[in-house]
């Protein structure tokens, strides 16, 4: 009796948990994560003593261990297939399609196999010509006569395969083929008779023209039809669907070929290769095709029907099917077919993944096959993970030759759920109820059935992110030049106006390191904020020429190191400069331009500045802690008015996708990334965290929030205790798929920085995006930075929703000096190389307004004509309000809160651009957050 126990090998235990899992998973949408294909490698020869006896003994052990949790008393729990090819010209593929359709767990689907049966009347029909053509055979071209003549109809009972050598005899036998499998063609062709003698005469010609058109021709076109727009014609397909299949791998779906058509000059190329001597490579060649049609024709009758959904069909999709490849000894016929099929099926499942088999290949494999496979070399335990969370290469587990010694793991039966009636019972029970309903619905007169129904569309929209484009230029050091030298410029004018006697000040603008890469660039932000600078610099410099009230800036531009690290010191000597007395005249400095970051750094640069006493105003500073003393007014709102708006939006906006993909739902789950070491980010995921796990009331339900921390430097000093931290974007991305897989209701909130959120999108995307699951993520004002440049287009899996500080132009709520702002930066960036990456960002909008607040509360301290960092303060206390390009900004007297109900918008990222989620705040005249409702409302 053969050993049922799987090897207990390194890492075996956790394998033998996850792989019944896979097959019947808890929860029916975790069917839709795409597999990989497992090679389980046994000791074989390698150890250099194991004879084919033994070989043949491990690989029955597995095989047979793999498949025992597959059956229980004599039938079929989960649609599974054991293939072991015996010779070298056998296609796995045949075997395996054939195995799957025969015992299919009663009420369970997959339950049809249309294209499998066709392609395999096809491919039999292809192969019976190449035994019977002769060498000097006639040509395609060379068909005359009988041989393309509409042979006289026959009863489906001969289903021995003749010479087919054209497509209207490939057609005609396949047809005879679907007539013996029943239905309605065998009802019309059995009414139709088994034709007409030749001497029946009139009647006999009538008959042949009307009954027989009707019964026989008519339906042999009608199906012909149907078949090639199934196969070949279906070219707009959704992800996952194989519709079509034949004509994208042919490249025929434009053509006018029927789909016989196509397949008899699919004939023509492979029956005089198929005629060669074995060990020809074209003859193993032509094996590789054929095996190939048949393979993509199974894949394509696994996908449906989809999975989710509440149709019946749908539903009883509550396992995934098994393919078992026996692969025999390398020196025994019916390996190269049993690797044959391996690459054949590596390939077809590579560009859509989802709804296939689980293929599990034992045995051992050539080099060849496995460096041209590439696969990913793992213990059991790590396949096992594979199995729950989907992998984008093929998996390769080597199994070591001591635990075939003893006795291993049993693999327990996990029992799919079986339903009592069938699809096709429950369909029609379900349409006559139905249209019961309706009938009486209509005959009392109630138009209760002519409500709409719930809406279930997703907020913003149903699109996922941007296609990918062709690539941008993208040229940081000029663009970072470029604006310094309009700085520069201004900076000029200003002291021109200065020489002839009109009164200059100097602020002084803290940034991070300039441009060290194109990408360190984009995650940045510093050239958005330098063309703010420059934008309002230029309008009030040409204003101030002709407005003595005016007072032109001039902007120094001080470097404080990647992320701000000098941000303390920069501080210290800017205070002693200050402190000496040494700057009079136009370079008096009378305030300060930031942060654009919330780090501890800053902090401590702000505690510096307000020891001695220089204003500054923020720019996308946001943090609540950022506010240490009396000498920093904050531009944008704090992270706590962030955190509430945006864990309201969660809970009570459409924005998760469903699995069947009908409509959105709300986030009832929350994945919180922080960065541990980042002020910004502890602060906004702890806020985000309490609100959205104890709502406001009549805010939506509570929901459930799981904190994690990624660093992937590995800082995690300042982590709170047992919260658990990721130090790799793969290890973060296997987290978030293994939550999706057991609530769909989840969303991730990311509240570090951009640069890691780039590396975890570029994780997931290699992870196959959690087996092509839509993945939400909402995202804090640190996106900004980044999610307009590009950078995350081609991920049509990710559905991104992050915080900005003004409207799209575009919106139809932007106010006019939004619109304004916008214009003039096109206008700015319009002569540089180059596609502009910031246009609908917010920083550029944040530090134009900024500088706008300093720039007025210069303008009214000039009553005491020193204009100096006294009067400054004085002013900004007095409170500041204008129309700006971010919204209204009105700063309260006698404060250095953020200004009153500041703009703060929620956009989606689609292919058409940024769209407006939520728009809270005055961005414009009369608005306010109180009169807003959700999510902005407190």
């Amino acid at each position: 009796m053969i050993d049922s126990t799987f090897p207990d090998d390194l890492g075996a235990d956790e394998f033998a948990r996850e792989y019944p899992v896979a097959l019947v998973p808890a929860r029916r949408g975790q069917l839709a994560i795409g597999l990989p294909l497992l090679l389980l490698q046994v000791p074989g020869r390698r150890q250099g003593t194991a004879t084919v006896a033994t070989y043949r003994a491990q690989v029955k052990r597995v095989v047979a261990a793999l498949r025992a949790p597959l059956e229980g008393q004599g039938e079929k729990l989960i649609p599974h297939a054991v293939a072991h090819p015996t010779a070298d010209d056998d296609l796995v593929a045949e075997q395996a399609s054939q195995e799957l359709a025969f015992g299919i767990p009663s009420r369970m689907t997959p339950d049809r196999f249309p294209d499998v049966a066709l392609m395999l009347d096809l491919v039999t029909a292809i192969r019976a010509r190449a035994e019977t053509t002769p060498a000097d055979g006639p040509s395609a071209g060379a068909r005359t006569g009988a041989a393309a003549a509409e042979p006289a109809p026959q009863g489906p009972a001969d289903m021995s395969v003749p010479a087919l050598d054209d497509a209207v005899a490939l057609r005609n036998h396949a047809y005879e083929r679907r007539v013996h499998r029943g239905g309605l063609p065998k009802l019309l062709w059995a009414l139709g008779g088994k034709g007409v003698p030749d001497n029946a005469g009139f009647g006999g010609w009538l008959l042949r023209t009307f009954w027989l058109s009707f019964t026989h021709t008519l339906p042999r076109w009608w199906w012909s039809r149907r078949v090639t727009r199934g196969l070949i014609r279906r070219s707009r397909r959704r992800a996952g669907d194989r519709r079509g299949w034949l004509g994208a791998e042919l490249n025929v779906a434009r053509g006018r070929e029927d789909l016989f058509q196509v397949m008899d000059g699919v004939a023509d190329r492979q029956v005089s290769r198929l005629r060669l001597r074995e060990g020809k490579q074209q003859r193993e060649d032509a094996r590789t095709v054929l095996e190939q049609l048949l393979t993509l024709a199974l894949l394509a009758d696994l996908a449906l029907p989809r999975v989710g959904g509440l149709l019946p069909k749908r539903r009883r999709r509550t396992a995934r099917p098994v393919v078992l490849v026996h692969v025999p000894h390398p020196d025994e016929p019916g390996a190269r077919a049993a690797e044959r099929f391996l690459r054949v099926y590596a390939k077809a499942q590579a560009p859509s993944p989802t709804l296939g088999p689980l293929v599990v290949a034992v045995g051992r494999f050539s080099e060849a096959l496995v460096g041209e496979l590439d696969p990913e070399r793992l213990d059991a335990a790590q396949a096992g993970r594979a199995l729950r969370l989907g992998a984008d290469r093929p998996v390769l587990v080597d199994l070591q030759e001591e635990p075939f010694e003893r006795r291993g793991l049993p693999i327990r039966c996990r029992p799919p759920r079986r339903y009592r009636l069938h699809w096709r019972t429950q369909t029609a029970l379900a349409s006559g109820t139905t249209a019961l309903a309706v009938t009486l619905g209509g005959v009392s007169g109630g138009a209760t059935w002519l409500e709409p129904a719930p809406e279930t569309g997703c907020v913003a929209g149903d699109s996922t992110a941007p296609n990918r484009a062709a690539p941008g230029e993208v040229h940081p050091a000029e663009w970072y030049r470029t604006a310094l030298r309009a700085i520069d410029a201004e900076n000029r004018r200003a002291e021109e106006l200065a020489a002839r006697g009109r009164t200059v000040r100097t602020i002084v603008y803290f940034a991070s390191a300039g441009p060290e890469s194109a990408a360190g660039t984009l995650f940045d932000g510093i050239v958005p904020e330098l063309r703010g600078i420059t934008l309002w610099q230029q309008r009030l410099n040409s204003e101030a020429f002709s407005d003595d009230s005016r007072v032109p800036l001039r902007v120094e531009v001080r470097n404080t190191g990647r992320g701000f690290v000098r941000a303390a010191e920069e501080a210290r000597k800017l205070a002693a400069e200050v402190a000496a007395g040494d700057r009079t005249g136009a370079r008096e400095v009378v305030g300060v331009l930031g942060f654009a970051q919330s780090r501890d750094s800053t902090r401590e640069a702000l505690r510096v500045l307000a020891r001695a006493r220089i204003p500054a105003v923020g720019t996308t500073a946001t943090a609540d802690e950022m506010q240490v003393g009396d000498y920093y007014w904050p531009l944008t709102p704090v992270n706590s008015t962030e955190a509430r708006v945006v864990a309201s939006f969660a809970r009570t906006k459409r924005l998760v996708a469903r699995p069947s993909g009908a409509g959105c739902t709300p986030a009832r789950r929350a994945i919180v990334v922080q960065s541990p070491d980042d002020l910004y980010s502890r602060s906004l995921a702890s806020l985000f965290k309490g609100d959205f796990v104890s709502g406001a009331e009549g805010d939506g339900p509570d929901g459930v929030a799981e904190l994690v921390n990624f660093s992937q430097e590995g800082d995690f000093d300042l982590s709170d205790p047992g919260v658990f931290g990721y130090s790799r974007p793969r290890d973060l991305a296997d987290k978030v798929c293994e939550v999706l897989g057991t609530d769909s209701r989840t969303v991730v909130y990311w509240a570090g920085r951009t640069r890691d959120f780039a590396a975890f999108v570029d994780a997931l995307d290699a992870r196959n995006a959690c087996g092509q699951r839509a993945v939400t993520v909402l995202a804090g004002n640190e996106l900004t930075n980044v999610a307009q440049t590009g950078e995350f287009e081609g991920r049509g899996w990710l559905r991104l929703y992050y915080v900005a500080h003004r409207l799209p132009d575009a919106d139809p709520l932007a106010s006019r000096k939004t619109q304004q702002f916008v214009a003039a930066y096109n206008a700015f960036v319009a002569s540089e190389r180059g596609r502009d990456p910031w246009r609908d960002d917010g920083q550029a909008a944040v530090t134009y307004d900024a500088l706008h607040v300093l720039s007025q509360a210069v303008d009214l301290a000039r009553a005491d004509h020193s204009v100096g960092r006294s009067a400054v303060t004085t002013a900004l206390r007095s409170g500041v309000s204008f129309d700006g390009a971010t919204g209204s900004v009105t700063y309260a007297s006698g404060s250095n809160a953020p200004p009153r109900d500041k703009t703060l918008v929620v956009l989606r990222l689609t292919p058409k651009g940024p769209r407006t989620a939520a728009a809270c705040g005055a961005y414009a005249q009369g608005q306010r957050y109180a009169l807003q409702g959700p999510p902005c409302a407190p």
